[in-house]
């Protein structure tokens, strides 16, 4: 009977006191969800970060995992800019599309084209090879924004070795220029961690939900926590942001391997999203580059369907968009490869309850 009840007690000390030593251990983080500070400015924050901020030089973050959650059934919605041969086609109805997710037509319910005002995240190298670089590349920045709906809101990420953003949202071109302005040019190249740390602040804070990250960088990524395929993940699971790539990958600063590496990222990043990714031979053709990102924006088509799958069905759902017409040659769609499904929960409510 002691042995018993010396049992029990101890059981009941495990129980009393385990809950209470796991509340109280330390918890670990991984370098990309707790991105240490810099003295004079804090950096943009990769996922799980603080709460939001609207003060310029605050950390770009976003708040739990990335999204809200519901019960709702969500509208996939696609930006789809249609091409044939080089030429955008603009005459298009929604009869001339279809769509199909893992292979399954699904059936448009909502159908736009019309220039929709954009939220816009302009996300600038400024690691030490790029000092020469940025006032052409700020000036072509302007011009880009210039281009676009008036109606649009813009913020500023420069990155190095980390992120920062120098100017929140804003239609106000000349807080823009500013925000382009901070230039340090220095450390290393944290391409991915700052593509993360931007979509997360388009999803927490963006006014429009048509949204582009627009990528200007002449280097490989070499001081990021997290990968490309991380990082093209995170997009997809926020069914995040179109992305241009803009590549500077000209001079003789870099490898032919390190060309290729950092080739095939922003390649990877724009068409996995639906962007472009371009590569000039000179600083003087970024100008016309920035003219055709704009037209590229504000030419697309927005194609929305429900998903015949059910919601709470997990992985990866991969996207297809064909389009012909009367009188046309083939038509190339250009559109994000596919999305992650949200899975949503139940509101609780006013009394703290849920059903």
């Amino acid at each position: 009977m002691r042995h018993c009840n010396n049992a029990v007690f101890a059981l009941i000390f495990l129980a009393t006191i385990l809950p209470l030593w796991a509340q109280q251990a330390p918890q670990k983080h991984t370098p990309a969800q707790q991105p240490s500070l810099t003295e004079d400015r804090d950096p943009v924050r990769s996922p799980d970060a603080v709460a939001p901020s609207t003060e310029p030089g605050a950390p770009l973050h976003k708040e739990g995992q990335g999204y809200v959650l519901r019960t709702d059934v969500e509208e996939v919605v696609l930006n789809a800019t249609v091409l044939e041969g080089n030429r955008i086609v603009q005459t298009l109805s929604k009869d001339n599309f279809q769509v199909f997710e893992d292979g399954v037509k699904q059936t448009i319910i909502s159908f736009q084209h019309t220039d929709l005002p954009v939220s816009i995240g302009m996300v600038v190298d400024n690691s030490g090879s790029m000092a020469k670089k940025r006032p052409a590349v700020n000036k072509s920045a302007m011009d880009l924004i210039a281009a676009s709906n008036p109606q649009d809101e813009a913020f500023v990420v420069n990155f190095s070795d980390e992120a920062y953003i120098d100017q929140d949202f804003t239609a106000d071109v000349n807080k823009l220029r500013d925000g382009l302005s901070h230039i340090e040019s220095r450390g290393g190249t944290a391409l991915y961690d700052a593509v993360v740390a931007s979509a997360d602040k388009l999803a927490a804070d963006a006014k429009r939900p048509k949204q582009v990250l627009i990528i200007i960088t002449d280097g490989v990524d070499n001081a990021s926590t997290l990968t490309l395929e991380q990082t093209i993940r995170r997009v997809q699971q926020l069914s995040g942001p179109v992305i241009y790539t803009i590549g500077l990958l000209f001079g003789d600063d870099m490898s032919r391997a390190e060309v290729r590496h950092a080739r095939r990222a922003l390649e990877m990043l724009s068409t996995e999203t639906g962007g472009i990714a371009y590569f000039p031979h000179s600083m003087e053709q970024v100008d016309q580059i920035a003219a055709e990102v704009a037209r590229d924006i504000r030419s697309q088509y927005t194609i929305g369907y429900h998903s015949t799958k059910p919601s709470t069905m997990p992985g990866f759902r991969r996207v297809q968009v064909t389009a012909q017409a009367p009188g046309m040659g083939k038509l190339t769609v250009r559109t994000r490869t596919g999305y992650f499904p949200v899975v949503r929960m139940p509101r609780k409510n006013a009394a703290g309850g849920g059903h």
